[in-house]
């Protein structure tokens, strides 16, 4: 038992420190950092380049890594991205990280090599020593852990409790208003936690590299179990989150021990320990609380009325220069309905590529349609309801299980198969809705990124569904048995969709869910019911993500359950933010070049440059913090503008026109009004 103890401490103090960085960077700056696991996996990827490729010793190797390029990668990403995300919204704070977390390994990849590494090394000499308390044996890379944690927890309590640097922070915390209306810069503050944030990433990914290994996805899946503990603490509780990490080592370590060693159902149960304490300790906040927001006991009176008021996909309004140019007849009202005609065009031009390029690219077409409708759906639940739901991807896996098995296994028509596994996934999303709906934005997102890992370790991994990694086959509709004709398929179902989100939109239910986005209280108000509101959404945007993974199945002639894995649904979502959540046009471009670009690049540039999709995307995405609504609409603004001012031009140049007055007056006749914005009639 005492062995299972010591070997479980190990682990929770990796969460510990991790748990311990992710509060103090939410409590200073308001960020939930997404890409803390991206971090640690930067830092440990550079201590294994300067240790094993180049042959430093241990102190040199550690200290650079761990001094010197830790910190710096936190103050540089601090000045280029996370000092402009404090006011933005919850989606942009949670999409810009999340792009972070996409493309920091590809460039460590570019930096560092793609080499194979077989054991990542820690910190302790090796052959690793191994001791014996009390029988147990102790390896000295564990022993290092134990002390890292007991020496920042010591040096961490000192520290904020008895210095003018802790004091500084502590302020900072409370209320970064009243902070700098004492003379000091909470931007200073902040830049010295970001610094300190990348260290402790750093340090949990060095110790952590002898148990997970230099696997990018491994320690994003390490570092988000480390959620659970930060999520115990309610964001807030830095204490109690260091405890409930060092307990969640320690209860996984012995729940190892009570079951067989080599079962599958010990391999599913062991990763999902972590996410039974997220739904332990939400469950049990939310019926002594009522609600759980991660605002709440956030800033002091003055940071609250200060702080731009808005849902969590507030946009802060753009400086506009004055003009005397009239307002057009028709006045565009939301960039999403403006653009509603484009759509219509690329679904055209679309439909006619299939005919006009090689039929190599016929194949990307077909998936990159049925990629499109999975985008809509988080058009749907995002753009529309204001939920920020990262497990769509996994709806889609749902879908695309359920037609492979129902057409393959069982003899049903494909595209009943495809609907099928949208009607199962609607339950799921209305399910996951309810259980949600007392909860911030931010708690949303983890939980449903919760959801989507448990789903990739429970029930994805399954072999029935698996098929020891190559999935199970599906064979397209009779009418539509070559590529040209799934892509049309596909985009005829997008059409629909678009369609059918179009028309929610301007109805009464999509008023109510635009109440709902922006103010939950308000919209109560008026009689909405905000239950009614996110739940419907939710469903609806489950089955459209089921029907578009059915679509992607039998475009890929197979159901996958690796394609559907929930990170790679990260980067999913930061390509549609990019393009604009709000729009359709932007879900069709995001699919289609989800699919063509990256094969476009390694068909015509070297496999060096295969890491460089991945990089773009997530860039993409830290693109959004300067401009949340993505290119498309900006574009549109762009167009806009530009046709006004020609239209301005050519009434300037007809003769007898004034360009403020419209057509047909005499320049001569100006009312005194537009010389004199304040006539003697408003001045009385």
């Amino acid at each position: 038992m005492l062995q299972y103890v010591i070997a479980g401490l190990v682990l929770g103090g990796i969460y510990a420190i991790s748990a311990a960085s992710l509060t103090a960077t939410h409590r200073s700056a308001g960020i939930f950092n997404f890409s803390f696991g991206a971090m640690a996996y930067f830092v440990a990827r550079f201590y294994y380049y300067l240790h094993t490729q180049h042959g430093w010793n241990i102190g040199g190797a550690a200290a650079v890594s761990l001094l010197v390029v830790a910190p710096a990668l936190g103050v540089v990403l601090y000045l280029a991205l996370f000092r402009f995300l404090r006011q933005a919204s919850a989606l942009i704070k949670v999409v810009a990280t999340l792009g972070l977390s996409v493309c920091i390994p590809p460039i460590a990849t570019v930096l560092f090599g793609n080499v194979a590494v077989l054991k990542a090394p820690g910190l302790a000499p090796e052959p690793v020593r191994v001791f014996h308390p009390f029988g147990v044996p102790v390896t000295m890379d564990q022993v290092i852990v134990y002390g890292c944690v007991a020496l920042l927890g010591a040096a961490g309590a000192v520290i904020l409790r008895y210095s003018d640097i802790g004091l500084r922070v502590r302020a900072m915390v409370d209320s970064p208003a009243m902070t700098s209306l004492t003379g000091t810069s909470p931007n200073t503050v902040s830049l010295g936690v970001w610094a300190l944030s990348s260290f402790l990433a750093g340090l949990a990914g060095v110790l952590s590299a002898p148990i997970v290994g230099l696997d990018p996805d491994a320690f994003t899946l390490l570092m988000a179990a480390a959620f659970a503990a930060v999520i115990a603490g309610r964001l807030s509780n830095l204490p109690v989150a260091v405890v409930v990490g060092l307990g969640m080592g320690v209860a996984g370590s012995l729940v190892q021990s009570y079951l067989p060693s080599d079962s599958s159902f010990t391999a599913a149960v062991l990763p999902s320990i972590p996410f039974a304490v997220t739904a332990a300790f939400l469950t049990y906040t939310t019926l002594r609380r009522g609600r759980l927001n991660e605002s709440d006991g956030v800033g002091g009176a003055l940071d609250r009325a200060i702080t731009p008021q808005g849902g969590p996909l507030r946009v802060s309004p753009r400086k506009t220069t004055p003009t005397t140019t009239p307002t057009p007849r028709r006045a565009v009202t939301s960039y999403r309905w403006a653009w509603e005609p484009s759509t219509l065009v690329l679904v055209a031009v679309a439909a006619v590529l299939p005919y006009v390029i090689d039929p190599f690219w016929t194949n990307y077409l077909a998936q990159g349609a049925a990629f499109a409708v999975i985008f809509l759906s988080y058009t749907l639940v995002t753009g529309e309801g204001g939920m920020i739901w990262l497990c769509q991807i996994t709806f889609a896996g749902v879908g695309a299980v359920t037609t492979a098995q129902l057409a393959t296994n069982h003899g049903w028509p494909v595209l009943l198969a495809v609907v099928a596994g949208g009607a199962l996934a609607a339950p799921m999303g209305l399910l996951l809705g309810l259980l949600t709906i007392r909860l911030g934005p931010l708690y949303v997102a983890l939980v449903t990124l919760t959801f989507g890992l448990l789903m990739d370790k429970l029930v994805f991994t399954r072999e029935l569904f698996a098929q020891r990694g190559l999935g199970v086959s599906v064979e397209p509709p009779d009418f539509a048995a070559t590529d040209s004709a799934l892509t049309l398929l596909g985009l005829a179902v997008f059409l629909a969709v678009a369609y059918f989100i179009v028309n929610l939109r301007r109805s009464t239910t999509g008023l109510a869910l635009n109440a709902v986005r922006w103010s939950e209280p308000g919209a109560k108000t008026i009689g909405v019911s905000v239950v009614q509101m996110k739940v419907l959404v939710a469903a609806l945007a489950a089955a459209i993500a089921g029907i578009g993974g059915g679509l992607l199945a039998v475009a890929g002639a197979g159901a996958v359950p690796a394609d559907y894995a929930t990170l790679g649904g990260v980067v999913l979502l930061a390509t549609l933010v990019t393009a604009g959540i709000g729009s359709n046009a932007g879900a069709l471009l995001a699919g289609v070049t989800y699919t063509l670009f990256p094969a476009a690049l390694q068909v015509y540039l070297p496999d060096t440059y295969s890491p460089v999709p991945v990089i773009l995307f997530g860039l993409g995405a830290v693109y959004i913090a300067r401009n949340p609504t993505g290119w498309i609409p900006e574009i549109g603004e762009q167009l806009s503008g530009l046709s006004q001012r020609l239209l301005s031009l050519r009434r300037s140049a007809e003769p007898g026109t004034d360009p403020r007055m419209g057509e047909g007056t005499d320049p001569g006749s100006r009312p005194e009004t537009l010389d004199h914005p304040l006539s003697e009639s408003s001045r009385a």
